[in-house]
Formats: C-alpha cells, structure tokens, sequence
C-alpha cells in the first residue's frame, strides 16, 4: 500500500484512523458506560494521523467505535443514522477529576477534538 503522503493532492485532505479491537474487554480496568444490558464496551485506542490533527495531542474523551460514524457526520454536517442509533448521544462534558468519565452520561465523543481544520474544514 502507498502512503497517502507520497501524493500531495491526496494527503492535503486525508484522515488515517487506526482502531484497536478492544479484545474482548479483558485487558481494560477502566470506566464502561452502561448504555444498555451490554454497556457499551472498553475503552477504544485509537490513532489520528492527518495533516490537520493537532501535534502532539492525547485526547482523553470517551469514544468508542460509533465515535468515527460521529466524526462523519460532524465534519460534512450528516443527520445520525436513525432515532434510536448510538450516534444521537451528546458529546461529552469532561469531568476535571476523572476526563475518561463524561459527566452527561452517557455521552460518546466524535474525534472533533483531534483535529484543527481552520479555514479547510470539512472541504
């Protein structure tokens, strides 16, 4: 596979999103929303690489897989899939004692954060 950086055309409006499959949830300690009888699973790590990520950031909002269904229709301004689908909930407030867990649960963040498009968002 060619880097997307090797064609300047490509790489100027490119987002890679790396997602680690949470394995089960048995590797993870950390807070598990209880959205529904299954909760809503282990935390996501997830990967941003792009020319308009924001160097050096770490975000510590809560997403899980819906969070990239989030992101698109955030940034190109998509209604949510249906009434009922995960991503209708709101983005999180951030706790100042504990950022992993939303103070409005529940609340699924959408990787806005990740990134700064200044005059290019969403084009």
């Amino acid at each position: 596979m060619n880097s997307p950086q090797q064609s300047p055309l490509k790489w100027r409006s490119a987002s890679l999103l790396s997602v680690v499959a949470e394995g089960g949830g048995y590797w993870d300690s950390g807070y598990v929303q209880p959205l529904d009888f299954f909760g809503d699973g282990t935390r996501i790590p997830t990967l941003v690489v792009s020319p308009y990520t924001k160097a050096g950031h770490i975000s510590h909002t809560y997403i899980d897989h819906v969070s990239i269904l989030k992101f698109v229709e955030a940034n190109w301004g998509l209604d949510p899939l249906t009434d009922r689908s995960r991503d209708n909930l709101h983005n999180p407030v951030t706790n100042p004692h504990d950022p992993y867990v939303p103070l409005n649960r529940p609340a699924i963040g959408d990787l806005m954060d990740l990134f700064s498009f200044g005059d290019h968002h969403g084009k």
